[in-house]
């Protein structure tokens, strides 16, 4: 009976063959199974096309291997978009082969699987197709901007990343990084293969600001300084992304890779939870579950404990240090409860190991005081916890006994069930716990013995604030560099303070003479306010008031102090001084370097400032390179100008590079903070913007145009002193008409002054 169905099943698949047509000996080895997986996701028109599809594609002279990968993705394809998409890979590989490109066909027909899944209708997937097709086009060499017949550098890397793209950013989000990756590198194949293949800091920092969910990059300075302030401690992040680990699911954990610093390695972004946790406050929750166990956590010798008894250990240890953690910031629980699951008593089936979810039990029970779990071994232990904790000083030690005790007194013989029941078990903030257990061989007891375990970092880390990250104009490509600019900010070095006292002595004259022009600007208006709690003076009548009040037994009025207010000024001021190296050279006709001269006019311009009143800050900058933009802070608004400012003004020295868009953006965002009516920015410098890792001459000046008008966006006014006498080739295309250029730089200490109250009058 079986003979006839067998008969036509191989002529069947004789016929399929010769319609194939194709000799190749691997796409004959897999064509049988290749077509089992077809027939059983598309109907028999599906098959027919999928074969005559596969049929074109292996007369492209192309080789085998875009067959083979035509044959094993489109069945899926197809079943996941419908059996039109047959058609419509089979005419863009077509039309692909016609171009300098065709040796993209092949990552182009590898990465369709994962652009179906991701796109999931026809539309959409006929949108991507233009894309792809767009971005061959944009890419292609072109010769004074005339299409040259020569293939795009990137496609194939472009499409090989496909996966990776598409997983993590919708096709708009794509488009843009696209569009991004074309206009920044339209000339340089090198820099765009590594930006379509994800492997240069700027295509990652484009694709992550393309994505959803908060990014670890967007918020890292922001939790750098949370682990400063609330836990005094520093640690470095290592992110990693799911994208590239899906199947394993990696926990996060610390660990100490040198003897220098901590380094927590964590996901690179978190989504928001479903009970409205935000994506950055699941970091903090993570970042202090990390800190506790830093500060109280001691480890311990794992080879002494089963995998069983250490899970156990790990649940105490985890509460303990927790619970020690909101002795101090008792506002941890309720973000901690948010983020724990909770099981239920009854949740895990029968004939499944439970061993992971009674521990789940008693970790939330552990946390959360409301649990509302009745198991008396549980409650039994709890209360042995809460007795712990409650005697103070304790250790890693003691929540070994718990754990041995616990876990050997709950054992079930299915908890050695291949079948584990994970449900409702992960808790998402804590760490893998590789922090508390020390893994010894034979032979390195002495090493592991000796080897020192300090949370301490070195003193210039210690000193250092975390980076901001800064954008970047690109004036060629019509767009911002994302994140491209790094400003290190630290209090400047100190000097000797007699030295700035000598230089006002040395200028007294003309001191005399800024002092009549000071007493003229000087606020003489005044309001009183009275009634207040606190203020400079004591307001007699209203004190009068309240003691005769006091002595009739009515109870007095306490607002008997009163305060004045200047009336006419408001202006708070910031002088950013550009510390190159040039500075250091001594001008024609001068017998001082640009340096010195700059010293005293700073020296008299901070002293006639504070005569007058308005807060200033005064601050440094230089660069090398954009991966480091020093900012040296010299004086801060609040600041009075005393012997520790003058000692830092006398220890000026000049080094590097001038990239001047990111200290003009640094030093507007602390101005623009001042509760003034004006608020100007007066920048020092004696060159145009430049540094060593841009050759282009006009990039950094267009970057420091736009910083400027970006400034003028927030209420910022910015101004200009230029000691260049070349200043007028870009200071105009920058500054606008807010500049002046000093060609007589000796006059420098004499003029920066009389400028001020020039702008300020």
């Amino acid at each position: 009976m079986q003979t006839p169905l067998l008969v036509n099943q191989v002529l069947a698949n004789l016929a399929e063959r010769k319609a194939l047509d194709c000799s190749f000996s691997g796409v004959q080895r897999v064509f049988d199974d290749c077509l089992a997986h077809a027939r059983s996701l598309l109907s028999e028109q599906g098959v027919v096309a999928y074969i005559d599809g596969a049929r074109v594609v292996g007369k492209l002279g192309r080789g085998e291997a875009p067959v083979l990968a035509f044959l094993e993705e489109m069945p899926d394809v197809a079943a996941q978009l419908g059996e039109e998409a047959i058609l419509l890979v089979v005419e863009f590989t077509q039309k692909l082969s016609r171009t300098p490109n065709a040796h993209a066909i092949t990552p182009f027909l590898q990465s369709l699987v994962s652009a179906s899944l991701a796109l999931e209708s026809i539309a959409v997937f006929k949108d991507y197709l233009a894309l792809v097709w767009q971005t061959m086009q944009r890419t292609m060499p072109k010769v004074h901007g005339i299409d040259t017949m020569y293939s795009s550098p990137c496609l194939p890397d472009f499409l090989k990343s496909i996966p990776l793209l598409l997983s993590q950013l919708s096709l708009a989000g794509l488009a843009n990084w696209v569009d991004y990756g074309v206009k920044a590198y339209p000339s340089n194949p090198q820099h765009q293969c590594e930006f379509f293949s994800v492997q240069s800091a700027d295509s990652r920092a484009v694709l992550q600001r393309e994505r959803h969910g908060t990014l670890l990059k967007d918020c890292e300075r922001n939790l750098e300084l949370y682990l400063r302030g609330l836990w005094n401690t520093y640690m470095d992040f290592l992110p990693y992304s799911l994208v590239f680990e899906a199947a394993q699911r990696p926990l996060p954990y610390l660990d100490m890779p040198g003897l220098e610093k901590w380094a927590i390695h964590l996901p690179d972004v978190y989504d928001d939870t479903p009970e409205g946790v935000r994506g950055i406050d699941r970091y903090r929750a993570l970042l202090a579950h990390f800190a506790a166990h830093q500060r109280w956590t001691t480890p311990l010798v794992a080879d002494n404990f089963s995998p069983f008894q250490r899970l156990a250990i790990e649940v105490f240890e985890d509460a303990r240090v927790e619970y020690l953690a909101m002795q101090e910031y008792p506002g941890l629980k309720k973000l901690w409860c948010q983020l724990h699951p909770r099981p239920q008593e009854d949740g895990c089936p029968a004939g499944w190991s439970a061993i992971r979810h009674r521990l789940a039990l008693l970790s939330r029970a552990l946390l959360d005081d409301q649990h509302g779990y009745c198991q008396p071994i549980l409650l039994e232990y709890l209360a042995r916890f809460g007795q712990l904790m409650q005697i103070g000083h304790t250790c890693t030690d003691d929540m070994v006994e718990l754990g041995l005790s616990y876990i050997a007194k709950t054992r079930l013989q299915s908890d050695q069930s291949a079948n584990i029941w994970f449900d409702d078990v992960e808790v998402s903030y804590r760490d893998d716990n590789r922090l508390m257990w020390l893994f010894i061989e034979e032979g390195d007891e002495e090493e592991v013995a000796s080897k020192p375990r300090s949370s301490k970092h070195n003193e210039q880390a210690e000193a250092l604030l975390p980076p901001r990250l800064y954008l970047e104009w690109d004036y060629a490509s019509g767009h911002y560099r994302p994140d491209w600019v790094s400003v290190y900010e630290n209090l400047h070095p100190q000097g000797d303070a007699n030295f700035i006292d000598g230089l006002l002595e040395k200028h007294s004259v003309l001191a005399k003479q800024l002092k009549r022009v000071i007493d003229l600007l000087k606020p003489h208006q005044k309001i009183r306010i009275r009634y207040q709690e606190d203020g400079a003076e004591l307001d007699l009548d209203i004190a009068l008031r309240s003691l005769i009040d006091l002595k009739t037994g009515t109870t007095p009025d306490t607002r008997i102090n009163m305060s004045h207010q200047h009336d006419g000024r408001s202006v708070s001021v910031s002088l950013l001084l550009d510390l190159s190296a040039s500075l250091a050279e001594v001008p024609n006709a001068c017998t001082q370097t640009k340096l010195a001269l700059s010293q005293e006019a700073v020296s008299l311009l901070a002293w006639a400032i504070e005569q007058i009143g308005d807060p200033l800050a005064i601050s440094g900058f230089y660069s090398n390179t954009r991966h480091e933009v020093r900012y040296l802070h010299i004086k801060g608004f609040n600041e009075p100008y005393n012997d520790a400012v003058k000692g830092r003004l006398a220890a000026m020295d000049a080094a590097y590079s001038t990239r001047m868009g990111a200290a003009l953006r640094h030093a507007g965002h602390y101005l623009k903070h001042q509760a003034a009516d004006k608020k100007l920015l007066l920048i020092l410098t004696d060159g145009e913007p430049a540094d060593i890792d841009s050759k282009d001459e006009r990039l950094l000046i267009e970057d420091a145009r736009i910083a400027v008008r970006e400034l003028d966006q927030q209420g910022i006014y910015t101004y200009c002193i230029s000691l260049d006498p070349n200043a007028d080739g870009y200071v105009a295309d920058i500054f606008g008409s807010h500049y002046t250029v000093i060609d007589h730089i000796a006059k420098l200490p004499e003029r920066l002054p009389k400028l001020f109250m020039r702008l300020t009058k």
